[in-house]
């Protein structure tokens, strides 16, 4: 049936408004994806393209090159040495334990250093590179790298590892650096980046831990591409770190070198300041150990030899050690009579061999006495008797402000480790510390230097370094940064009588160069490098009544441990002091048959720079330090092919 033309009409009607709807519809949907498209593809663009970088680029820090470690002349002393290395990145190798196992085929791996790998490859983020056999062959990397197909996630890698040239001379003044740990990253506020790397080298003591950040450096990075299988297909950008800064010491190499060969074989210390500079030139802690044993982590079966040495090779006896430093003390207790006006150069003691304090008798180490002596004799030949009745005039608080003045009781402020303050004490120390009134017989026997009185080999060398100049020398270690000369530190006037200082001295003198003194057999024969010197001995412990009745009698009669120490402390040229010496012999008896003739050979190789003449010597002794300085020179490294070019 025919459709009346109105119908029709209608219709057509209906059908192109519901198009144009249906038109205008699909036509919005295809704005929107297109609008939505060119969000995408255009202003999203580089947040899609990040995302997809991510997936196929990583970015890798890389370790700076640590600071160097010269003497004072250029000789290298800490250098950085090629190390091959191979390590994993855990979310590249996918099944780690077959990785490990086919590695194992081709290079051999240690237990101890797998199995802290494998500890790290558990805990740490899955793009951190954990070295799992360090200080590898050549020949092992390239056995890798030919199948590198093979192990996904390995890396063959070449480093640089710390290394002490100079074996155990510096191990005590530089210290050693050794993989960072969790107990280092436990002491650090805001740990660098750096330091998150496994087995990332930084400074355990001395030197190399006091200036961890000026050796240190910052790293660089780089941006590498790696395919599906995470294996590094190229290196996009590369930003290099900054290298630590170079630090250039005080120390006179060839001076350290001959220190230690001449304490060899001693429990011992000693020291060497320049008077003018404060300059460290030597600084000996003997036995010494190898720093380089503690640089990948030493075995616990060296670590127990170190442990179990009697000697004690590990602390640092010349900074952290401390003794009573015995009659070296005298100076101290005779400068705090004279300048509080309670004793004059002229006054005399008499000695019978004792001086009774309170009931109790205080002894001279001379036991029928020295007679009548004055501030220069008391000296010449260490009357205790003397400062005994200088104590009782003067009182601790003089004694112990007079310590103080000169370096004793103090720290002094060096890039070492555990460096000592002493102790000088006063009446408030021994309240606090003791509980306990102070008593005339504590004087007395500070005025020794025992009792408890206390101080390193450095104090001591610093005390000698200001008798000799009448000025509050510092000690320095550090002489350059990066070529850049630090301050020196020569201090100012002590402001005391150069009248009463002159005196001092001169009886030192006389402890060295006067046929009574008691350190006459260990004299310098050179009228222009004559020194002034004082010998002392401090008490380890008295010999008990039941010990006497046994036969004991002398300090050689005792076990070694329970000897008394020697020690002795002088500078030289006497008219023109350059360096001031301190010794200490750990349980050497007396200090002019122990350490007075050591501290006199180190004066003359530090005065001139290397092996003294013969005519130097008294006579006596030629034959011996003729055979000494062979058999030194035998020993002493040559380091002049390892000098830094701006020395």
């Amino acid at each position: 049936m025919k459709r009346p033309p109105k119908d029709n009409e209608a219709s057509q009607r209906i059908i192109t408004r519901r198009g144009l709807i249906l038109g205008s519809a699909q036509l919005g949907l295809a704005g929107v994806l297109a609008g939505r498209m060119r969000y995408m593809q255009v202003d999203q663009a580089d947040e899609f393209r990040l995302l997809a970088d991510e997936n196929r680029i990583n970015l890798r820090l890389i370790p700076p090159s640590r600071g160097r470690i010269y003497d004072r002349k250029g000789a290298i002393i800490a250098e950085n040495a090629p190390s091959y290395r191979i390590t994993m990145i855990r979310e590249d190798a996918g099944d780690v334990e077959a990785v490990i196992e086919r590695l194992a085929r081709l290079v051999e791996l240690d237990p101890d250093e797998l199995d802290r790998a494998l500890k790290d490859l558990k805990k740490l983020r899955g793009d951190t590179p954990v070295t799992v056999a360090e200080r590898v062959s050549w020949e092992d990397v390239s056995r890798v790298a030919v199948n590198t197909p093979a192990l996904p996630g390995i890396v063959p890698e070449v480093g640089l590892s710390r290394h002490y040239p100079t074996g155990q001379d510096y191990a005590h003044v530089i210290g050693y650096v050794g993989p960072v740990n969790e107990r280092d990253l436990e002491t650090i506020d805001a740990p660098d980046a750096l330091l998150l790397i496994p087995r990332f080298q930084i400074g355990k003591i001395g030197l190399e831990a006091k200036r961890e950040d000026t050796l240190r450096g910052k790293a660089g990075n780089k941006r590498v591409e790696v395919n599906a299988a995470g294996r590094v297909m190229r290196e996009l950008e590369r930003v290099e770190g900054q290298a630590g800064a170079d630090i250039q010491v005080t120390i006179n190499d060839q001076l350290q070198a001959y220190v230690n060969a001449r304490l060899e074989g001693q429990s011992a210390a000693a020291v060497v300041i320049d008077c003018e500079t404060g300059d460290l030139l030597a600084s000996v802690s003997a036995p010494s150990y190898d720093p380089n044993l503690f640089v990948r982590g030493i075995s616990g079966k060296n670590y127990k030899a170190l442990l179990d040495n009697k000697y004690r090779p590990l602390p640092n006896k010349a900074v952290q050690g401390v003794y009573p430093p015995g009659s070296t003390f005298k100076m101290v207790t005779a400068l705090a009579a004279l300048e509080s006006g309670n004793a004059n150069p002229g006054d005399t003691v008499y000695c019978p061999g004792h001086l009774s304090v309170s009931g109790r008798r205080f002894h001279c180490w001379k036991r029928g006495g020295h007679g009548n002596v004055d501030l220069h004799r008391s000296l010449r030949e260490s009357c205790d008797v003397y400062y005994y009745e200088m104590a009782r005039r003067t009182g601790i608080e003089k004694i112990s402000e007079m310590a103080r003045l000169l370096g004793l009781g103090t720290v002094h402020d060096l890039p070492m480790t555990s460096v000592a303050k002493g102790l000088a004490p006063t009446k408030e120390w021994k309240r606090i510390n003791k509980d306990e009134a102070w008593q005339v017989g504590d004087s007395v026997n500070a005025s020794i230097g025992q009792g408890f009185v206390l101080a390193s080999p450095l104090q001591l060398a610093v005390m000698t370094a200001r008798l000799a100049t009448g000025r509050s020398v510092e000690p320095r270690l550090i002489k350059s940064i990066d070529g850049v000369e630090q301050p020196a530190r020569p201090g100012e006037s002590l402001g005391l009588n150069p009248r009463f200082l002159n005196q001092v001295r001169e009886a030192m003198y006389a402890v060295s160069n006067s046929r009574r003194g008691t350190a006459y057999r260990s004299r310098i024969i050179e009228e222009t490098l004559r020194m002034a010197g004082k010998t002392g001995t401090s008490q380890v412990r008295n010999i008990s009544a039941a010990e006497r009745a046994a036969g004991v009698r002398r300090n050689s009669d005792l076990p070694w441990e329970r000897r008394d120490h020697a020690l002795f402390v002088n500078f030289a040229p006497y008219d023109n002091p350059k360096v001031a010496v301190a010794v200490v012999v750990e349980h050497g008896g007396g200090g002019s048959k122990a350490a007075a003739p050591i501290a006199r050979d180190i004066t003359l190789q530090a005065l001139y720079d290397g092996d003294p003449p013969l005519d130097a010597y008294p006579a006596k002794d030629r034959g011996n330090i003729e055979t000494q300085q062979e058999e030194f020179r035998k020993k002493r490294p040559d380091r002049s092919g390892k000098r830094n070019n701006r020395a």
